[in-house]
């Protein structure tokens, strides 16, 4: 028989009541989701709604796949499109819990687990947008989950759920082979390598394998456009972080007191005799963070893998303050938590407005950060990216309107980044604007598609560039923003005609894949 306080419970208290937090949290999500509006890559996979297909140049098909089905539920709703993420939200807040659960938790346990999984901020923000980083984080969680679940009971079936949920999580982020090679490392060096001769275990693998084929197969029709994009985004994009810069920016992200409860999860999990039967897990994430830390990768890469370390955490804690007095004890751990978390949810999900955040920045010492190499203004870039969309594609109308109707017929956009295109596909619809063409990442395999290139607006971009390729070059505009990234603040937007060269002659030479 399981403890009393560890089993479900009874009545209809006992069966929903670990579903309280992760309604919290979605509940929190919705009230929040507007934010400063449109994120920068969310307009790109709903551009990306029209293209459907097994793969893109920087990440798999299933980001593209949810905005296409909120998009058919909802329209071009932001509500409909920060859905999906809200609710993945509320079900890794609810795996917390439940992995909490099989390390032998008991309520507080699962709820300390289940808080931080809610609040700390660098998993808040994961959740605040539709990215494929949202249904990562899940993924992992589901996974982390069954790992410790089949610890526990030794189902061998589970491995066949893992590998089903890894091949799903396969399709909106590559970074899950990342686990499944830490939970191999794992089982080899706490003694376990025996399970790795188990026949559902294989099975699932070739699940996982067989459902990631489809883009591993369109990457290699197209030239292995992610290795390309990879490379360029390493060696002139990303911000390189050392070891120790990568383990700070990671405390950061999780703030100090959740900090401290996961170090004392993966503490547990290597050597405490409660968690023995876990040792697996503890050695996955230092596997896991050791080829973090050897790739330069971006801090908030390791986001996903925090899920385990909060629930053995929270169980250690549990244990640790079982005795006389706990209550209070207790009381005092999760108010800390919560407290440190709320201090960094402004830097986690756009909850002020713009005028308040920059003056609650200010109080703290804190200035505007980004993991690329980009010039910020007043604003992280993770806020910036949402600024300017709309306007911009209604600066764009007001040029295309002015031209001649016969240039109008023929005229179409070109964007320098998935951003802008984006905005024009998504804004500048209502408005009239031709659909845009790009250079940028798969915005270039889409070719330039209608456009001859004869009559072209284009954003960002320098005269003297344009001369060499255009016969007749003119400003038709300036877009101006205050709170968007800096170097799309001020920008001219040009009217080009008489091209020297055919458009999709030139188009080799557009392609940025970064």
């Amino acid at each position: 028989m399981e403890p009393e306080d560890l089993a479900p419970g009874r009545g209809t208290w006992g069966r929903w009541s670990p579903w309280a937090l992760p309604v919290l949290t979605l509940a929190f999500h919705l009230a929040t989701y507007r934010g400063y509006g449109f994120f920068r890559d969310e307009l790109y996979y709903i551009a990306s709604t029209d293209h459907l297909g097994f793969g893109y140049v920087e990440h798999p098909p299933g980001v593209v796949f949810v905005a296409w089905i909120a998009r058919r539920l909802f329209g071009d709703s932001l509500f409909g499109f920060r859905l999906f993420p809200a609710l993945a939200a509320a079900l890794t807040v609810r795996l917390a819990g439940a992995m909490a659960r099989e390390m032998g938790g008991r309520t507080f346990a699962q709820a300390l687990a289940g808080v931080s999984a809610a609040l700390v901020p660098g998993v808040l923000s994961m959740f605040a947008i539709l990215t494929m980083n949202a249904f990562d984080v899940l993924a992992w969680a589901a996974c982390w989950w069954l790992a410790a679940r089949w610890m526990r009971t030794g189902d061998s079936r589970l491995w066949l759920y893992l590998g089903l949920v890894a091949g799903v999580g396969l399709q909106f982020k590559i970074s899950m082979l990342f686990l499944g090679a830490g939970l191999v490392v794992g089982l080899v060096l706490s003694g376990r390598a025996r399970a790795l001769l188990d026949r559902r275990l294989w099975i699932g693998g070739i699940t996982a394998a067989v459902l990631f084929a489809p883009f591993v197969i369109w990457q290699w029709c197209y030239g292995w456009p992610m290795l390309e994009f990879m490379a360029n985004a390493t060696a002139r994009k990303n911000v390189a972080y050392s070891p120790l810069a990568f383990l700070r920016e990671t405390a950061l992200r999780v703030g100090p007191v959740v900090t401290i409860i996961a170090a004392a999860g993966i503490g547990a999990l290597l050597a405490s005799r409660a968690l023995r039967a876990f040792r697996a897990l503890g050695w996955a994430f230092l596997a896991v963070l050791a080829v973090m830390l050897s790739t330069n990768a971006k801090p908030y890469y390791l986001t996903p893998a925090y899920a385990v370390l909060f629930s053995a955490g929270a169980v250690m804690v549990e244990r640790w303050t079982d005795r006389r007095g706990r209550l209070v004890t207790r009381a005092i751990v999760t108010v800390l938590a919560i407290v440190s978390c709320a201090i960094g949810i402004p830097f986690a999900k756009a909850i002020l407005p713009v005028e308040t955040f920059v003056a609650y920045q200010a109080a703290l010492g804190i200035r505007p950060s980004s993991e690329e190499r980009h010039e910020l203004g007043r604003l992280p870039q993770q806020f910036a990216d949402m600024h300017g969309w709309p306007e911009l594609a209604s600066a764009v109308a007001r040029v295309y309107q002015r031209l001649p109707v016969a240039d109008r017929a023929r005229a179409c956009v070109f964007g320098q980044n998935y951003g802008q295109a984006g905005a024009i596909d998504v804004f500048g619809r209502p408005l009239g604007l031709p659909p845009a063409v790009s250079g940028h990442n798969s915005y270039w395999l889409w070719g330039p598609r209608e456009c001859s290139g004869e009559v072209l607006i284009v954003l960002h971009d320098r005269k003297d560039v344009l001369e060499q390729i255009f016969g007749r070059v003119e400003l038709g505009g300036v877009f101006r923003c205050r709170d968007c990234m800096p170097y799309e603040d001020n920008d001219p937007i040009w009217v080009a005609r008489d091209p020297k060269v055919p458009l999709k002659d030139l188009w080799l030479r557009l392609k940025k894949y970064i």
